[in-house]
């Protein structure tokens, strides 16, 4: 019996969850293994044994590399993962620093807000494929990435303009977290209820209400893109 082909999803947190991710990624025949840089764990040599990755997000900044080795540590790996022409997907911290990584700045929004809760992405015209318009999608970030050189944005929003891009065929960066499952959105909002008073955040009852309205939509999207993700790489191959 041949074994099923592995995906690494990348951790911040130790106890960080795939949610969504994670279970549809095993319905499509992929083992997954966790890694957590954070904790001291290393990660592979480029994407050796692996038949892709997922940067997943976390608390912590994609700046923090001078005093956080985790996140010094996935700078560095980033560009062998790449080389590789496997699968990359970046969310939300992820996709911060695969923009770092390219060359591209992350920064803060110019009037300090944050973008917490479920917000509308549009698809640019580079991005008609890959996102229904529109797409409400959950965020937690205070953060945004600008857009690295070479890469194509696929949607913007209104509060921070850079919501998902590609970069060649295979690597994407999203802001937001498809991941999220009622699960998962407890979790966060009682452990981070104190970021809920920062200005642009949703309340808890806003965001429980726009995931039982719009989870239905977001579970159909993560499906179309992860199957499109998994088949560009030609990791089934």
């Amino acid at each position: 019996m041949s074994e099923l082909p592995r995906l690494l999803l990348v951790m911040q947190t130790a106890d960080g969850g795939a949610g969504r991710c994670g279970r549809k990624l095993r319905e499509r025949g992929y083992q997954t293994d966790y890694c957590y840089p954070q904790s001291g764990q290393p990660l592979p040599v480029g994407m050796d044994g692996y038949a892709g990755a997922v940067v997943f997000g976390g608390p912590m900044s994609a700046n923090d590399d001078d005093k956080l080795p985790g996140i010094r540590a996935q700078l560095d790996w980033i560009p062998a993962a790449l080389a590789s022409g496997r699968p990359f997907l970046g969310i939300c911290l992820g996709a911060q620093l695969l923009a770092r990584a390219l060359g591209a700045a992350v920064k803060p929004h110019p009037a300090g807000l944050a973008e917490i809760g479920y917000f509308p992405v549009q698809p640019t015209a580079a991005g008609q494929t890959v996102f229904e318009s529109p797409l409400h999608v959950y965020h937690w970030h205070r953060e945004g990435f600008e857009l690295p050189a070479g890469a194509e944005l696929l949607a913007t929003g209104e509060r921070f303009p850079h919501q998902a891009y590609r970069y060649g065929t295979h690597a994407f960066g999203v802001q937001f977290h498809p991941e999220m499952n009622r699960k998962i959105l407890d979790a966060w909002l009682v452990e981070g209820a104190k970021e809920l008073a920062a200005p642009g955040a949703q309340s808890a009852i806003e965001q429980r209400g726009h995931h039982a309205r719009h989870d239905a939509a977001l579970d159909r999207w993560c499906d179309g893109f992860l199957d499109e993700w998994l088949r560009v790489g030609g990791t089934m191959e």
